[in-house]
């Protein structure tokens, strides 16, 4: 039925995933099971990369996609930003990548990118306020979209998103946001120890003031990827344009509470989740620290309205609660200007059991490295140790060792992939959507109950100012 109707939309050049641009087949008729006769390959356009993971995406090469990404932007040093970090993936010394860039610059370029036969996957990952319009603009015109979080900062954010997973669905394409923390070791452990009933029980309801579940993490403005000192666009420092930080980084946080307490269930944001509170805070920066960060010299005016004292208040700070399924939540994001040598970004997650308590720690005691440890509780060392034995069978070589009342699991470093990299696994797992034609049945519901979450806790936090 998928591959029918696939073809009766305009601009079908650019929607043929299951009948041949990832295919493994392609025939005249195009029916089920049709012998493998070609291969097309996917062909990427990136639209106005202001935000480092756009390259990212292309840290590595994929046998579906098409080397020639098409790119289309206005001029200027986001785009040169963005075009300097894919030719050093294509120029590293050690597995170089072989990236090919058609750049079209100029004050025209949305209109050029649809006016164009470009491509049929396009990336979104940049300036936040635009972000909603292009994936509108983009899902209308019946192309597939693959968007760097957040795909919504504010309530007319979150209806433009429900509108355009509903256009998504009646033409056949698939829009997706970049999740990589699902593919960190470190949450990949505690949510399979969490779903052994012999080690956790059950997750606990919590209350307000002691949640059955938390995420925490400690962002910095200046920072290095790939090797190299990041330069932040200016318009990164405006909430307007990024979001607030109750809305931003705080979408892997709540993404990871559902994905880890409620796997491959289907969420109705209507009924499933509930805002206690929520409150907001600025990280204040200094002229200095921004000219280090952006390479810019002052303030842009757009940002004077921020300036106290010659300081710039940045609203990147916040903490939610809520419950999700009855069960109590709590997120909380901090950004600092710069994190102390031999540090950086670091997560607290934890998830408590009828039996046993999941932790997730990255502080002074762990050297800043994450690790994860089982409370036991009332559980014994051979209860655990036969935990360990059936967790082994999904990720070998894990190991657990005793660190005064907890237990640390130990991981062979092959399983410790980094941040940078999980990009790749997103992609890969996209591609398997795009070729199945559709997302799993939980997936946009999900979506929707995670940007639900994030646009009400700011709603909820300016209205408690």
């Amino acid at each position: 039925m998928y591959m029918r109707k696939i073809f009766s939309i305009p601009r079908a050049s650019m929607l043929t995933f299951s009948c041949g641009a990832l295919l493994l087949f392609a025939n005249s008729s195009c029916n089920t099971k049709p012998e493998a006769k070609t291969q097309e390959k996917i062909r990427i356009i990136t639209l106005d990369p202001g935000h480092f993971h756009a390259a990212l995406l292309q840290k590595s090469m994929y046998d579906e996609i098409d080397s020639v990404v098409h790119i289309y932007a206005p001029d200027g040093s986001e785009l040169e930003n963005h075009m300097k970090l894919v030719e050093s993936y294509n120029s590293r010394p050690d597995n170089p990548t072989s990236w090919k860039s058609q750049v079209y610059r100029g004050d025209d370029y949305l209109e050029k990118m649809f006016s164009e036969d470009a491509g049929n996957v396009v990336i979104i990952s940049g300036n936040n306020k635009s972000k909603t319009k292009y994936i509108t603009m983009a899902i209308d015109s019946g192309m597939n979209v693959l968007a760097d979080k957040p795909l919504a900062i504010d309530n007319t954010g979150f209806k433009s998103l429900e509108a355009a997973f509903k256009t998504a669905k009646d033409k056949n394409v698939l829009l997706y946001d970049i999740m990589t923390e699902r593919y960190n070791i470190y949450y990949m452990l505690q949510r399979e120890l969490s779903q052994d009933a012999e080690l956790f029980g059950t997750l606990e309801k919590g209350s307000h003031d002691n949640p059955a579940v938390m995420q925490e993490s400690v962002h910095h403005f200046y920072k290095n990827v790939s090797g190299k000192p990041l330069v932040r666009p200016a318009w990164f420092f405006d909430v307007e344009q990024e979001g607030h930080g109750l809305v931003d980084i705080t979408t892997h946080m709540v993404d990871l509470i559902q994905w880890e307490c409620f796997p491959e269930v289907a969420l109705d944001y209507t009924k499933d989740i509930k805002m206690l509170s929520a409150k907001q805070w600025p990280t204040l920066i200094s002229p200095e620290q921004f000219r280090k960060s952006t390479k810019k010299d002052q303030f842009p005016d757009y940002l004077s309205k921020y300036v106290k004292n010659n300081t710039l208040e940045v609203m990147s700070n916040g903490e939610m609660n809520y419950t999700i399924k009855d069960v109590h939540a709590r997120v909380s994001i901090k950004w600092n200007f710069e994190a102390p040598d031999g540090t950086g970004d670091t997560h607290f997650s934890q998830m408590r059991g009828t039996k046993a308590n999941l932790v997730i720690k990255q502080g002074k005691e762990q050297q800043f490295k994450p690790v994860v440890y089982i409370d036991p509780m009332n559980n014994t060392e051979q209860s655990v140790q036969a935990a360990i034995d059936r967790l082994q069978k999904k990720f070998s070589g894990v190991s657990v060792k005793k660190t005064g009342d907890l237990w640390e699991i130990v991981i062979p470093e092959n399983l410790k992939v980094g941040h940078e990299d999980h990009f790749a696994e997103v992609v890969k797992k996209y591609l398997q959507y795009l070729k199945a034609g559709e997302l799993p049945s939980w997936e946009v519901p999900n979506m929707l109950s995670k940007y639900y979450t994030t646009t009400q806790a700011l709603e909820m936090a300016k209205a408690n100012k």
